[in-house]
């Protein structure tokens, strides 16, 4: 098979990984891909140190039909059998470029969030052969915006469970602000809304008047990031928490880590969380969107209510000082985290390439009805909007 996967994005976050290592594991099965970037973007570096054809794809807005006609005479030209657009926008592209041809589209959703209320945004989804929901979360909102439930396919993330992860140093943390030997609590995650970095920051105050020896590393940025320090100043916490920016080395810092932590409003599915599960790590996250997917309250890690800082301050308080249960849960994070393998991925991936191929309805059909009825009774309308 010859897929041309297509993202648009600038910057390096959960989903261009996730471009990563599908294209990187479908080449291991025999299967050529071709990824579209933006020149000089990680994505595109990554794709091409690992030995992937990339493209150029430089958009100068979401559909740009000069674009569309690049990549479509790129499909001519290579034979591509399917197109997969991995991101809000790349959809736009996808739709333009596959118009009245014979290449199935297949659209990655990776957001809770709703569609926008407009043409543009219902007809790209629509013309989407397929779309792969990252979990039953998804499912449930894009059947609610009227997306036919026979095009929806659940796929979760995946993660390389062959990795090995070393913590950072201890002068690391250190460099950092940390105080050595003090219980740390690291999240990863965008300082924007929906991960609800706010609702972290009052989390720790409320675990500090259990544990006040705690240390917590929040590691991300974004437009949030004034308002997560000022949070901290007003609670006293500038010696406890300590805001670092983006770094490269997230997944080591996760791995000191004694508890992960998710504070998020809205979620797709968490990925950073499959990293927690690898390094077996017990977590406290809420319960938004696809985050229970990943996440079993009691099993795995430990869920509170979306928004609720004193319940998820509570979790994390109790993950520290319940050493027994903490690595209860690690170790059952740690066995879970197989059914999330980017080889688990790739196969479900690949099952709906091929059933678009074929024209026949995808896998997942009868999953996404249950979970959407169930929706129904349970409507998700407070939820944002999002291209």
């Amino acid at each position: 098979m010859r897929i041309l996967h297509i993202d648009t994005e600038r910057g390096w976050r959960g989903g261009e990984r996730q471009v990563l290592w599908l294209a990187a594991e479908l080449a291991r099965r025999g299967h050529a891909s071709i990824v579209a970037a933006r020149p000089g973007e990680p994505l595109a570096q990554r794709a091409n140190d690992a030995g992937i054809e990339v493209v150029g794809c430089a958009p100068r807005f979401e559909a740009d039909p000069r674009v569309g006609l690049q990549l479509r005479r790129l499909m001519r030209n290579r034979g591509i059998d399917v197109v997969h657009a991995h991101t809000a926008h790349a959809v736009g592209l996808g739709a333009v470029a596959t118009i009245a041809s014979d290449v199935p589209l297949v659209a990655a959703r990776r957001v809770d969030f709703h569609l926008r209320a407009n043409l543009g945004t219902r007809w790209k989804y629509r013309h989407a052969d397929a779309i792969i929901a990252i979990s039953g979360a998804v499912a449930i909102v894009l059947a609610s915006d009227g997306i036919d439930r026979a095009k929806i396919a659940i796929v979760p993330d995946g993660t390389d469970v062959h990795r090995r992860i070393v913590p950072v140093s201890a002068n690391t943390l250190a460099a950092l602000g940390v105080t050595q030997g003090a219980p740390l609590v690291v999240q990863v995650a965008q300082l924007v809304p929906h991960k609800d970095p706010v609702n972290f920051v009052r989390a720790i105050a409320a675990a500090r008047e259990r544990i006040p020896s705690l240390q917590a590393l929040l590691v991300g940025e974004g437009e949030l990031r004034t308002a997560v320090e000022n949070t901290a100043r007003a609670l006293d916490l500038t010696a406890v928490l300590h805001v670092v920016g983006y770094r490269n080395d997230a997944d080591a810092l996760l791995a000191a880590a004694d508890v992960v932590v998710l504070s998020s409003r809205e979620e797709g599915l968490g990925s950073v969380l499959l990293d927690g599960l690898l390094l077996g790590k017990p977590i406290a996250a809420t319960s938004a969107g696809g985050i229970p997917d990943v996440v079993q309250h009691g099993v795995t890690g430990l869920l509170a209510p979306i928004g609720d800082s004193a319940a998820l301050g509570a979790n994390i308080a109790t993950l520290l000082s319940n050493r027994e249960l903490a690595t209860r849960l690690g170790a059952a994070a740690k066995a879970r985290v197989i059914e999330f393998s980017v080889e688990r991925m790739a196969e479900r991936t690949l099952a709906v390439y091929e059933r678009v191929l074929a024209r026949a309805p995808l896998e997942g059909r009868d999953e996404t009805n249950r979970l959407t009825d169930a929706a129904t009774r349970t409507s998700s309308a407070s939820s944002t909007r999002a291209p």
